[in-house]
């Protein structure tokens, strides 16, 4: 379609003309090929070839485009953002206007006054536009006072419009329900409110004051007092002023008495006096508040009022000379209420500054009435009786029901079955004495002390355990503090008493040289020197110490003889190395000795040839009794 080539006529149906002669419709082409891709070219001519028509802009068209610059080549700026919106109740939160004002109130039914004044302070409430009227309670007014309109909005008008901070001002009247308040000034951060809001404040007035009140008071007429004391004087002038003090009842002369503590009040509007009980936690008491209900209490009765039945009627003026006055109770002194008598030790602030200025008395110190504790008794024990241990014995001492004295575990952990053995002779003027031997073992675990006298064939002496596992107290130590003997003790030269028998130390075995070399700080030089001389006289290793007996003896050289022979006979026996460890796990004394029947039960299990006649023999010369077999000379015809 060709342009409108008719100016100034609107390019519209009927009003636009073709030229009935042109015969070239075609359009120019504008797509085209470089280097092998596509490409768009802007056309230079119209349809038909017509020359295209270049629209021309003005000067103020180019300016504006030039302005337009940024705008093209950023896009459109961003627009800054808006300020945060805060609600009324979030600005205003706890904001409130005041203001004093005050209402007239009629009084139709009095003599004595014909209208009333009543002050009262509004609220404004900015957060929600609410109001309050509250009045100040006044004491002993006899009006219904406080919150006279609770919060709420509150209506101007009759239309409904409601009253607003702008609305409030000084030295004006607002109408709330029929009510008329008349405000006369506001605090000081309601008059910075309105100030800031351009509000001009009237200047404050003076609070309206009621004729009443202020005619009550005026000072009373002066009158003649009369000769009898004015009780309503003391009461309107003494109410609510109590005296206290502090004091104690010490009834410990009695048969479970004790001290308590006690509050004494004396009530100065009609001069009686109350006892209150002080009660502590976990005292065992029931909680009863009061020891003395509140009373006058009498100080002098009359003489015929002794036997006056206190029980039925109540004692009146007429049998009391005397009553208890404030000047009764002093502190620091005794005081007797009923037939107690009670010591002041203490009295509060107020009570102090009474008496100052009432009696001059400046100084009423509290005085300390804590009783010191005793010194604790020490606890002795009685006389040791000699039966079983000392701790043993002073446990029915420490409780009803005694429990055994606390051991070192960690020392019987650590020394468990370790026993330290000696050989000793008995130091005795008895000829029989001198050749006999024993055998201490020292239980390092306990510290106990077990002696074993080996038998010896043909000497008239029962042998076997001659002590049983005990501790053994040292000579010249107190029954108090008894002094057991230990390792360092016990070495060779020394000389052992035990239970008025002394026992010179002879030999030892190889556990308690070993013991010395790793435990030298215990001993004495006395006590190692001992050992060393004795290891340098020994040619030989030292036998063993359990059942040794001497050479000179006929029965030992025949059981000596006995053994060698078995011994040539049982050289290999499989079992030799564990039958003196399982005998000495059933020897729980470490006596050297069994009972026939372990005896034989641990021979079975080694399957030892009991059946032998050289076998049977050696048990019967290792026989102790009838009941104990040696089983240390047995076990040596086993081990070569």
């Amino acid at each position: 379609m060709m342009s409108n080539p008719v100016h100034g006529l609107p390019f519209l149906p009927g009003t636009s003309f073709k030229d009935s002669t042109r015969t070239a419709f075609h359009r120019s082409q504008t797509l085209g090929y470089r280097n092998g891709y596509a490409v768009v070219r802007r056309p230079t001519v119209g349809i038909g070839g017509d020359r295209l028509q270049v629209s021309q802009l003005s000067q103020a068209e180019l300016d504006k485009l030039a302005s337009k610059a940024p705008v093209l080549a950023y896009g459109q700026p961003k627009q800054a953002p808006r300020a945060e919106f805060i609600p009324a109740y979030v600005a205003f939160d706890k904001k409130v206007l005041k203001f004093d004002a005050y209402f007239q109130e009629d009084v139709p039914l009095s003599t004595e006054e014909h209208y009333r004044i009543r002050q009262v302070n509004i609220y404004y409430y900015l957060e929600d536009d609410s109001m309050s009227v509250i009045e100040p309670v006044v004491e002993n007014s006899g009006i219904p006072q406080g919150k006279l309109i609770k919060r709420q909005r509150l209506a101007k008008n009759d239309q409904g419009d409601h009253y607003h901070w702008k609305d409030l001002n000084r030295g004006i009247n607002i109408t709330i329900y029929g009510r008329t308040f008349r405000i006369v000034d506001c605090d000081k951060f309601t008059q910075v409110f309105l100030e800031s809001q351009g509000i001009e404040l009237n200047p404050p007035e003076k609070m309206a004051l009621d004729p009443y009140t202020e005619l009550r008071k005026q000072p009373l007429r002066k009158y003649v007092t009369p000769t009898d004391f004015d009780q309503l004087k003391q009461f309107l002038t003494f109410d609510k002023q109590v005296l206290r003090f502090y004091a104690i009842w010490d009834d410990t002369d009695s048969m479970f008495g004790e001290c308590r503590t006690y509050i004494i009040h004396y009530y100065l509007m009609d001069d009686t006096v109350e006892i209150r009980e002080v009660h502590e936690r976990n005292d065992g008491r029931d909680p009863f508040p009061l020891l003395m209900s509140r009373q006058r209490v009498p100080k002098v009765l009359v003489e015929n009022a002794k036997n006056f039945p206190r029980c039925v009627l109540e004692i009146s003026d007429k049998e009391v000379l005397e009553w208890y006055t404030a000047k009764d109770f002093i502190v620091g002194k005794p005081l007797t209420l009923l037939g107690r008598t009670f010591f002041i030790y203490d009295c509060d602030p107020f009570t102090r500054q009474y008496y100052k200025e009432k009696f001059g008395l400046s100084d009423l110190p509290r005085i300390d009435v804590s009783k010191k504790e005793p010194p604790p008794v020490k606890q002795e024990l009685p006389p040791y009786n000699g039966y079983g241990l000392v701790e043993d014995s002073a446990q029915n001492c420490f409780a009803l029901i005694p429990k055994a004295p606390k051991k070192d575990v960690i020392k019987m952990l650590m020394n468990e079955n370790k026993v330290l053995r000696y050989l000793a002779a008995l130091e005795s003027p008895i000829p029989e004495d001198k050749d006999r031997r024993f055998v201490f073992s020292y239980f390092l675990a306990t510290d106990m002390i077990s002696i074993f006298e080996p038998p010896v064939r043909n000497s008239g002496i029962i042998g076997g355990k001659y002590l049983g596992r005990t501790k053994v107290v040292k000579p010249g130590s107190s029954v108090e503090n008894p002094i057991y003997y230990g390792p360092s003790d016990f070495f060779i030269g020394a000389v052992i008493e035990v239970f008025g028998h002394r026992f010179v130390i002879l030999d030892t075995d190889d556990c308690v040289l070993k013991y010395m070399e790793s435990n030298a700080a215990q001993y004495s030089p006395e006590a190692l020197l001992s050992i060393q001389n004795h290891v340098r006289k020994q040619e030989a290793p030292a036998p063993e110490l359990d059942n040794q007996q001497t050479v000179e003896d006929p029965g030992v050289q025949e059981l000596e003889a006995l053994i060698d022979t078995i011994q040539r006979q049982g050289k290999d026996h499989p079992c030799k190395d564990n039958i003196h460890k399982m005998f000495q796990i059933y020897d729980k004394e470490a006596s050297g000795h069994v009972d026939r029947e372990t005896f034989f039960k641990i021979c079975d299990s080694f399957h030892l040839p009991v059946d032998d006649s050289l076998v049977k023999e050696l048990i019967r010369m290792c026989s102790h009794g009838e009941d104990k077999i040696d089983y240390y000379n047995f076990v040596r015809a086993f081990s070569n």
